[in-house]
């Protein structure tokens, strides 16, 4: 057995560890998902479950709002982060260190902290809350709403979102720049025919992660609402933990609706980012 032969079958080794655990945590439980989802208690094997999401209000309702919340937070959070990751490019190398490190730390600050942190500040009574209406900045605001939800859900996007993108910036070159002005193109110029479509697959690719955080959230908005608010984590939590409407196939194959869009998004990600090589070439 040559070198070349043992090195092969010295990473296929080093792969065996990682192979067991995707094996046993991603595609064990996603097979017994989507065989549990077939299954109804009612009516026995066969697509029930699916023909009574589809066919209810309260469960295409949720899609709705996890489909809006996930889209708007991921928008807003995906500008404010090109935004902010541009911006760094361009400030001190402290303050940029120092801003990459709070974008590390706020980007695992989730779940009930997170919650609680906006219900002491944009609560009914909260800080900031009672100080814009006292300004007469605004009249009323609800946390609790799919508004204040949308807010809630773009505060913990954007730390990721410059996290993401930060590094895509480094493909952008300063003789570009220069090259680019030297030949008589505006700024907008640059960016429409040079950066945008350099960043291209970095942002599409972030957009893509942002959904797909944005879908599965479940401890914020759990602890926030109390699991009253209508989206597919809480809802697929409430039929595999509760009293009342336990009912594991159920909550299957609202999971596989879950899956199923985010490879929807996926699929159109990859569309995209064929289209926008081909169009760059």
């Amino acid at each position: 057995m040559n070198s070349v032969t043992r090195g092969k079958w010295l990473a296929i080794l080093c792969l065996v560890p990682f192979a067991l655990f995707f094996i046993v945590f991603q595609i064990a439980p996603l097979i017994w998902v989507m065989t549990n989802s077939l299954r109804s208690e009612e009516f026995g094997w066969g697509l029930a479950n699916f023909s009574k999401i589809f066919n209810s209000k309260f469960y295409l309702q949720s899609i709705q709002y996890s489909l809006e919340l996930a889209f708007w937070s991921s928008t807003f959070g995906i500008v404010i982060a090109v935004l902010g990751s541009y911006s760094l490019r361009r400030v001190d190398s402290r303050l940029r260190n120092f801003v990459n490190a709070f974008a590390n730390m706020t980007s695992n600050f989730s779940g009930v902290p997170l919650a609680f942190a906006f219900i002491i500040l944009l609560g009914f009574n909260g800080t900031i809350t009672l100080m814009l209406k006292q300004s007469g900045i605004i009249q009323d605001f609800n946390l609790y709403s799919k508004t204040g939800l949308i807010i809630l859900y773009t505060y913990f996007q954007i730390p990721l979102g410059v996290l993401l993108l930060y590094p895509a910036f480094d493909a952008l070159r300063e003789d570009w720049r220069e090259s680019a002005s030297l030949m008589g193109a505006n700024g907008w110029q640059f960016w429409r025919h040079i950066g945008l479509p350099v960043l291209t697959p970095a942002l599409l690719g972030t957009f893509v992660i942002l959904l797909a955080n944005a879908l599965g959230a479940y401890a914020t908005v759990f602890a926030l609402t109390t699991g009253n608010f209508n989206v597919l984590p809480i809802r697929i939590a409430a039929m595999v933990s509760g009293d009342i409407s336990l009912d594991p196939n159920m909550a299957s194959a609202l999971a596989v609706v879950l899956v199923a869009l985010m490879t929807l998004v996926t699929i159109v990600h990859q569309l995209l980012l064929k289209r926008s090589y081909h169009v760059s070439r």
